[in-house]
């Protein structure tokens, strides 16, 4: 009698032993399937925005500045900011022209080195629907305005050069405007010539 229970308890252990076994095989299973689908979801945007960067990256204003000069653009630090009536605008700066702009540049009478450049992002207002007070917020972008320093590309316009990228929603794509020349932004930034062409100082934060 002893000995059948014995065996019983050892077969139950055994079917148990099988049983768990089993049933972290397919935890393990399901683990690793959901990583993996999460991994392929995760690489299936990582490659979608870099097919869209692909293609932004590829456009070339007509007098030949390219959009890839900017690369980064999107996280670079903000110098400035201004409005129109119809028109929001963020201004950015790469790091070498933050660089400038924190040792002085232009109030100290120096110009920007070469390598600085300038991007400002231009956006459609729209009245907050969620802002307890009135305030318009970005809504549609629209442009990006880009200027970058290289006094042997471009010594007719101070060393900058100039160009407009737009954008449209709908298709969600770039372009670049046909009518952009590298001087495009010149005549009116000659306003500022003392300043080295640039409006926007490095506001105070």
């Amino acid at each position: 009698m002893s000995e059948l229970v014995t065996k019983s308890v050892a077969q139950e252990q055994r079917v148990q032993k099988i049983e768990s076994t089993g049933a972290g095989r397919i935890a393990r299973f399901t683990i690793v399937a959901t990583a993996v689908a999460v991994l392929a979801v995760l690489g299936a945007a990582a490659l979608f925005a870099q097919g869209q960067d692909k293609d932004k990256y590829s456009l070339k204003s007509p007098s030949g500045i390219a959009f890839s000069d900017f690369r980064g653009y999107e996280d670079w630090a903000v110098a400035s900011s201004a409005r129109t009536d119809e028109i929001l605008k963020v201004i950015v700066a790469n790091p070498t022209m933050i660089t400038a702009y924190k040792a002085g540049v232009p109030g100290n009478g120096q110009p920007f080195p070469d390598g600085s450049m300038i991007v400002k992002l231009q956006w459609k207002p729209k009245k907050s629907t969620e802002a307890p007070f009135v305030v318009d917020v970005p809504d549609v972008f629209t442009q990006a305005f880009v200027m970058e320093k290289d006094s042997k590309r471009f010594p007719k316009s101070g060393g900058w050069g100039y160009a407009l990228f737009n954008y449209d929603a709908a298709s969600d794509k770039f372009t670049a405007d046909p009518k952009s020349l590298s001087d495009c932004g010149n005549a009116c930034h000659t306003s500022v010539k003392a300043k080295d062409y640039i409006f926007h100082p490095y506001e105070k934060r």
